[in-house]
Order: C-alpha cells, then structure tokens, then sequence
C-alpha cells in the first residue's frame, strides 16, 4: 500500500514539473496577444525606465509587404542570420531631406557608441520609394564629410551594413504614423520584427544608448 502511494506521489511530482513549462508558455502567449491588441497595458502596470516612447500597441513589420534593395519579398524572421535590435529610418517620398539624413547619422553614431554590443544591433532604412529614384536634398551632411553624388553613394560610402528595404505607401503610412507629427521620428525595432519603440529630435543620444543596453541587458537577443 505504502509503495503503491509512493508511486502515485512520485507520478503526480512528475506531471506537475512537466506542466510547469507548458503553463508559463500559455501564459506569457495570453499576455502577448492581449498586449498587442492593445487590451492590457502591461508596462503601465508594471512601470518602466525607458527613454523613448513606446508604441502601444507594438506593429509587426511582416504585416507590411517589405521588399529587399533587389525589390523580392522578405519576411522579417527569415532576413536575418540571427535575431538583432534594428534601429529603424522611415523616409517616405522621393526626398531625403536633412531630418533623413540627421536621422541616418544619429543611428549610425549610436550603433557604433555600443561598443561590444554592436554586433546585437542593426540599422535599417525603410522608403516607399527605390534609393537609386531618391534625391539628396543636403546642403551639407552632419559629420562634415564630403558631399556624394546622390543618397545610394551616401548609404554605400558612410552607411555600411545598413539593411535597405521598400514598402508600399499605405504599408509605410500604416507602420509609421508618427512620422505626419513629426518628422525627426524613428524607431526600435525588436528582434521578432515588433516595432516597439520611437524616438525623435526631442530624445538624447545618451537616452537612447541607455535604453539599449538596458533592452539588451534584460533580453537573450
């Protein structure tokens, strides 16, 4: 009788260990979709430290038709040889204007700031328009350099292992509102494709670079 309860005991130990992973998956699984449709505002809840601003709900980039520099399809989580926080510069139009062209200096200064963690990083630039059908309206580019021929030598030259992708117009408009208040808008991109963070003109570099070591600290990505 004894053994016989200490077989029973010892099979119910087993079941709850073995239920203890699926539980939490379920869990943080309810707690994700009811972040993302914005039904539970789970960082007010729990507060946070963060720079930026967050984007409530987070927008998944493969809900955009995104396009390579060769103009083929992508899917997010397919398009990387492993996970990284993007820093994000939507431009839209046939324009790179100044803020576009501040905004690709600033990541670009923010990436390398990271020192040992910059290889947990990546930069992309996101148009509804071709770079090479882009026009580079400087007068002057913000780390003095000389002056190229047009926005594709720009992004060649100083812009080295930034990811180019195209979107569609309404595709962009829908991913990056924020961009028709303010111009100086861009974004943090996690490493499952979530759009999950903007930054502007207003936000320090140091802010930002605290933010990321913090994001970087507290993730495996």
């Amino acid at each position: 009788m004894e053994q016989t309860d200490a077989s029973n005991n010892n099979r119910l130990v087993l079941l709850l260990i073995a239920g203890i992973p699926v539980t939490m998956i379920l869990a943080a699984s309810w707690l994700w979709y009811f972040v993302v449709e914005g039904d539970l505002d789970l960082v007010g809840m729990i507060g946070t430290a963060n720079q930026g601003t967050l984007v409530q709900p987070p927008r998944q980039l493969d809900d955009a038709a995104l396009v390579d520099s060769a103009g083929l399809p992508i899917t997010w989580g397919d398009s990387e040889q492993e996970p990284r926080w993007i820093l994000v510069v939507p431009s839209p139009g046939p324009t790179c204007d100044e803020a576009c062209e501040r905004r690709l200096y600033l990541t670009r200064q923010i990436h390398i700031a990271m020192g040992k963690e910059f290889n947990r990083i990546g930069r992309a630039y996101v148009s509804d328009t071709a770079v090479e059908e882009t026009a580079l309206a400087v007068d002057a580019l913000s780390d003095g350099g000389a002056m190229p021929a047009d926005l594709d030598e720009l992004l060649a030259r100083d812009h080295r292992g930034l990811r180019v992708l195209g979107v569609g117009s309404d595709d962009f408009s829908t991913l990056f509102p924020e961009l028709t208040q303010n111009p100086e808008t861009w974004y943090l991109v996690d490493p499952a494709g979530w759009l999950m963070m903007s930054y502007d003109d207003s936000d320090d570099y140091r802010d930002v670079i605290s933010d990321l070591k913090f994001l970087l600290k507290n993730s495996s990505s």
